[in-house]
Formats: structure tokens, sequence, C-alpha cells
């Protein structure tokens, strides 16, 4: 059995064959839909279903809240129809659109960052020009390995992608990218994924909060805006575990040295030594310096828990979710917990 599904206000609609989602069936049939992740964990295919009965698979209550659910948004990454429906994704008039693109690019410079981050970068070899929005991920083939999704930390117009990857242990890829992968191998990236791009439209006060390597969507997010001429009061909130977790420091103390409208603040979770630098959780740092976030943008980016209480943080001081962009970065051992409680 199939089902229609209508895209309201756009002359678009689409079958479902039952089993299938909503949002498979429609990329599958060349239907133009917001989407990232593709596996409930990003927001991007985020809807409102006007019409009609789904049922949704497992999914990051980050993407979809209760409250959301409640009022009728669906995820149609994870929804299967079980009749004609009519819905429309949101956030339409934000959206962007590039090239996907299928690149063949070459390490040219591997950077150990931390004792767990090792930063890498790649020249375009073949499939290029490759645009994308600050903030945006692709996904990254090493080798015959899975393919897995970083986040671009260089800036738009850079001619060398860079990506920052924390070593995952027991993982099927990063112990291969911190110890094996050399100068001069063959990587595959394929993008640009994701919503929680930088919006330049967007004149007021910023905050953003990365953790670990969270840092390089965020650095890609900062560095295009002072490319731009941004001149709105913006703050880097950085979190991590101790002293040695962090890094990029005197890069960003530079800029808050070279510029009067930004302020660098790590944040160490767990110092185990006596340290000068603010302690604690991110989302309460935030929470301690500011009051009100009414006209605020903000980006974040890093592991679930610290993405979602600084969120739910950002709310209470007046930040509308629709101001808060965020991507938490899953890992494929995440994504099988989420599988696991269904």
């Amino acid at each position: 059995m199939n089902y229609k599904v209508t895209i309201r206000d756009k002359n678009a609609a689409f079958v479902v064959a039952m089993g299938k989602t909503i949002l498979e069936s429609a990329l599958g049939q060349d239907i133009d839909f917001p989407h990232g992740c593709r596996s409930g964990n990003c927001g991007a295919c985020k809807s409102i279903l006007h019409s009609g009965d789904v049922e949704m698979s497992p999914y990051s209550d980050y993407a979809l809240t209760s409250e959301e659910k409640e009022r009728g948004l669906i995820l149609a990454c994870r929804s299967v129809p079980w009749s004609d429906c009519e819905l429309s994704p949101i956030d339409e008039d934000e959206a962007i659109v590039h090239a996907n693109r299928q690149l063949i690019c070459e390490v040219i410079d591997l950077e150990q960052a931390t004792h767990d981050i090792q930063i890498v970068r790649l020249k375009i070899s073949a499939g290029g020009p490759y645009d994308f929005s600050a903030g945006q991920y692709a996904a990254v083939t090493f080798q015959d390995l899975p393919p897995r999704d970083y986040s671009m930390a260089n800036i738009p117009a850079d001619n060398i992608l860079e990506f920052h990857i924390r070593l995952v242990p027991g993982g099927a890829v990063t112990p291969y990218v911190l110890n094996e992968l050399k100068t001069g191998d063959q990587v595959l990236v394929q993008g640009p994924f994701g919503t929680a791009y930088y919006r330049d439209s967007h004149r007021g006060p910023i905050i953003a909060a990365a953790g670990g390597s969270g840092l390089a969507p965020i650095k890609s997010i900062l560095d295009t805006a002072f490319a731009k001429g941004a001149k709105q009061p913006i703050t880097l909130y950085f979190g991590v575990r101790e002293e040695r977790d962090l890094y990029m420091t005197d890069y960003f103390n530079e800029l808050t040295n070279s510029r009067d409208n930004f302020d660098f603040i790590p944040v160490l979770s767990e110092p185990g030594s006596e340290t000068k630098r603010r302690t604690g959780f991110l989302a309460d740092a935030v929470a301690a310096d500011f009051t009100d976030l009414d006209g605020y943008k903000a980006y974040l980016a890093g592991p679930p828990i610290m993405v979602e209480s600084t969120v739910e943080k950002l709310k209470l001081l007046g930040l509308d979710r629709s101001d808060c962009h965020a991507d938490a970065f899953y890992t494929e051992a995440d994504k099988k917990k989420l599988e696991e409680k269904a």
C-alpha cells in the first residue's frame, strides 16, 4: 500500500510506500526536503504535520522535544505514514541550498591538537567547487572505513578543508585517523549537511558554546562572522574536562586582544588541580554571566549532554528556541543507545 504526502504551500506531492519514511521517499523522488543526519539526531527535517497519521522511530529528545511533538511537529527522517499526509518543513524562510558534492581530497597536514584530537586538513583534488555555510558538516570517508560526519572548521571561502577529529576509544574510524592516517592519503568528502549554520542577517549579540571538538563548526562560524565585519558582542564559551583538553587557546586569545566585541571563556568541568580558569559546567557559566538573552542568537556544538543542558539554560534566560542553532555530536555508540530505547 502507498500513501500520498503533500507539502503545503508548495506544488509538491510524492508517494510513500508502506514502511518507508517520509524523508527517504521524498529524496528518492527528487523532492527538495531539508535534512541533515537522517537518523533523528539533528532536527533538520523537523516539520509540521497538518493532517494524517505517522509512526516515528526512536529519535533524540534534542532533535524533537516532547513539547514540539505535542504541538504536532514530526521528524520526517523517522516518520512512517499510516495514511495520506499533509505537512510543512519548518524554517523555510532561513533555508539555504548548496550543491551536494562528492569530493576527492588529499591529506596535506595533520596536527595533534590535544591528546585525543587530530586536526586534519585536506586539499580538494576533484569534485569541487565546494560551497557550504559556516557551521555545516560533511560525511568523510577514510580508506574503506564507514563514513563519519565531521564539521568544517574553515570558512567557506578557504580552499583547504579543516576537520577536528576526536578519538572515540574502540571506534571503527577515529583510531585509524589518529594513529595511521598520513599526508598524501586520499579522503572522500560528501556534503554539505546541517542547519546549525551562521545566520549573517542577524545583527544582535551572539553566544557561541563549544564542547571538545565541537570547536570546529564554532570556529568556522566566528571566523566567518568576523570576515563579514560583525560588530555585535560575541562571546565564546569553550567547555572541556581539564587543561589538557583545551586547544587553539592562543588563536582565540589573540582574537580577544584584537577585537573589542569578542570574549573567549574556557570552562573546565573537572580541572584536577588548582586553576585560574572558570570551572564547572558550561551551561552554568553562561547562566551566571547573563540574565536576559532577548535579541541574542546562540550557536552550540559538542557532546549531546552539554548541548542539551546549555539549550535548556538559554531558554530559561529568554532565548527563543528558534534563535538557538545547535549540533549535538552523536557517536555511533550514542546512536545505538537511542535505537535500544525503542
